[in-house]
């Protein structure tokens, strides 16, 4: 049988279909999370996706099912971006206090770089997580986190750098939430003590008060 097609034109070869499906749901995904961050899940328009990602509306239901579902897989691709800036950091090579302090200025500076992600959460968060909840995952995605951070904190001990009964998931969540305040109320936070608290030095501030609370509150 002739690879041509009933028009005459020649078949693409099934890699090149499938790279060609992988970039245009590639594409799809990147401008909903920029549609979905700036105007949320209710505000966020399929056909607005549609036209940022220069795909046809239907490829979206195709590969995803429904605007909800969407949502729920640009949600887990955030998380999976920052879960996967951390795991390059190779924390368990480090020694503890020096692990801590990476993984604080590491979480810090993603979230600033990506002031989209901290507009999904919040946004999810008025949601009360109905579709990150559905979402295996996500919890996946978190458990080996979890697991090297009680790791870090059992080697800071047994050195005798780091105090007994600290929660990992308390650590991080304590970490995470530091910083994720200072960005996600930068403006007001700014308006009200009345300093620029978007500049690159206030950011610097910022980071080293972080980490020297939380390893002060680690010591041993």
């Amino acid at each position: 049988m002739s690879i041509a097609d009933a028009a005459g034109k020649p078949a693409s070869p099934p890699s090149s279909r499938t790279a060609r499906r992988d970039r245009t749901r590639q594409a799809i995904l990147a401008a909903a999370e920029r549609e979905f961050a700036a105007k949320g899940l209710f505000g966020a328009r399929v056909g607005e996706i549609s036209r940022r990602a220069g795909a046809n509306k239907r490829m979206i239901y195709y590969y995803f099912g429904s605007k909800d579902a969407l949502y729920l897989v640009v949600l887990e691709r955030v998380y999976a971006g920052l879960r996967g800036a951390e795991r390059r950091l190779h924390l368990d090579h480090l020694e503890p206090q020096a692990a801590i302090r990476t993984l604080i200025e590491s979480n810090f500076a993603y979230s600033r770089a990506h002031p989209e992600m901290i507009s999904l959460i919040n946004n999810e968060n008025l949601h009360r997580a109905r579709h990150l909840r559905k979402s295996k995952k996500v919890r996946e995605l978190h458990s080996p986190l979890v697991r090297l951070i009680g790791d870090i904190l059992r080697h800071g001990v047994a050195k005798g750098v780091f105090r007994r009964g600290i929660d990992p998931v308390e650590l991080y969540i304590t970490i995470a939430g530091i910083g994720y305040f200072f960005l996600s109320n930068n403006w007001t936070l700014s308006a009200i003590f009345g300093r620029d608290l978007s500049s690159a030095a206030a950011y610097r501030r910022r980071r080293r008060h972080i980490v020297d609370m939380v390893l002060a509150a680690l010591r041993a």
